[in-house]
Parts: structure tokens; sequence; C-alpha cells
């Protein structure tokens, strides 16, 4: 069981607060969306619990079964599909998922000619990945995420470029596979991305800047 907990935490760029005094634990019981219009900072927020940036102000704590991890060693828990997460243009598919499988354990011991069948791309393992189509693309990125061996899923606006049968194949495929994970999906509310999540964060309501008090805290 892991806990993500915010302790007062926002993030600043120059004079723009793009969050603070953010109190929340993200847990394994409940899968949480962050909800938010275009441009207000959802990705930004995912990217700190992600530990790909670091809180302007207050802290975050990672911790893992009665121990705390370091946040230089908590990206080993993650896994993310998010439009800033690129794909290697040049590889196949077959190669970027061998490419993956070296960085990121699939379940289950997964092959990579059953991550292919999970994708409904059988015919494709061969093709280049820059003559896919962005739908092609976004279930690879929500395939590799999802079917990664790792106890946290972080999904940043997921049902972005996909029709609605491969919506379908998303929910199904989270359904399937987020059992005792810790996962949070960032959505500009769009109920099909998020119908799973108990729980919501809606960065409307942490866009106040800090007090001066509170701003002397900033490191």
């Amino acid at each position: 069981m892991l806990d993500i907990i915010l302790e007062k935490a926002g993030k600043q760029f120059n004079d723009d607060w793009i969050f603070s005094n953010l109190d929340f634990t993200f847990s394994t019981d409940h899968a949480t969306v962050i909800l938010g219009s275009n441009g207000s900072g959802k990705s930004t927020l995912l990217q700190v619990i992600s530990s790909a940036i670091m809180p302007t102000m207050g802290n975050i704590r990672y911790e893992m079964k009665g121990s705390t991890i370091r946040p230089e060693h908590a990206f080993r828990l993650m896994s993310i599909a998010a439009p800033y997460i690129e794909l290697i243009e040049g590889f196949t598919l077959t190669e970027m998922i061998c490419f993956h499988r070296r960085l990121k354990p699939l379940v289950r011991n997964m092959s990579t000619s059953e991550l292919i069948k999970i994708c409904q791309l059988e015919n494709n393992a061969d093709k280049p990945l820059k003559y896919f189509s962005s739908g092609m693309k976004q279930r690879l990125k929500l395939a590799l995420a999802i079917m990664s061996d790792t106890p946290v899923l972080l999904l940043d606006e997921p049902v972005s470029n996909l029709d609605k049968a491969a919506i379908e194949w998303y929910n199904d495929l989270i359904r399937k596979n987020t059992n005792d994970r810790l996962v949070v999906v960032s959505s500009n509310s769009i109920e099909e991305e998020f119908g799973f999540c108990t729980r919501q964060v809606r960065l409307e309501d942490f866009k106040k800047a800090p007090l001066p008090e509170t701003a002397s805290l900033l490191y």
C-alpha cells in the first residue's frame, strides 16, 4: 500500500501560482481525478506527484508499508501516460515495447506479443510509430502505462485522440488492471476518463496565492 502525501504544497512559475496550499493524500484505496480547465495546471500537479518536478512550497512524501521513499527514487514506482511523454517515432511497435520492458517490467511478465494484442495492433507489429495515427499512439501509451508492473498509475487526459470504441477499450483495461494500485487521472471534466474515480481534486479550489508569511517558506 502506498500513499503520496501533499502538505501545504504549491507550485509557482515566475509570478504565477499554479496551485498553492494543497493538502491531500493520494492513496491506493481510492482512485483520484484532478479536475480543471485547459491550462489550469493539471499536468503540473501530476508531474509534482510523479516527482518529475518538486513543489515550490510545502512538502511531498511517499509512504509505502510504513517506510518513507525519497522523491528521487519515487519514479521507479510510477508509470505514466501523458501528452508530453513521447514515443520514439523511429522505433517499430515491437521495438518500442521491447525498449519499454527494459525500463519497466510488464505485469505477469507479459510478452511483447501479448501487449501488442492488448493494444489491438497485431497487424502493425513491424510498422514504425511515425506512421501510426494519433489514436494508435494513444492506445500504445495507455497500454504501456496501465500494463507496467508499478504500484502507481498516472494518466493525463487519457481519452485524448480516442474514438468511442477506443474509450470503451480504455475503461475495460482500467477495470481489469488497477486493483491494489494508486491511480490518479487528470481531466478537464470528460466523464469517460474518470468514471471509476471515487475522489477528486479541483484545482480551482487551490488557486489563491499563499499569504506572505506562508510564502516565506519557499525554497
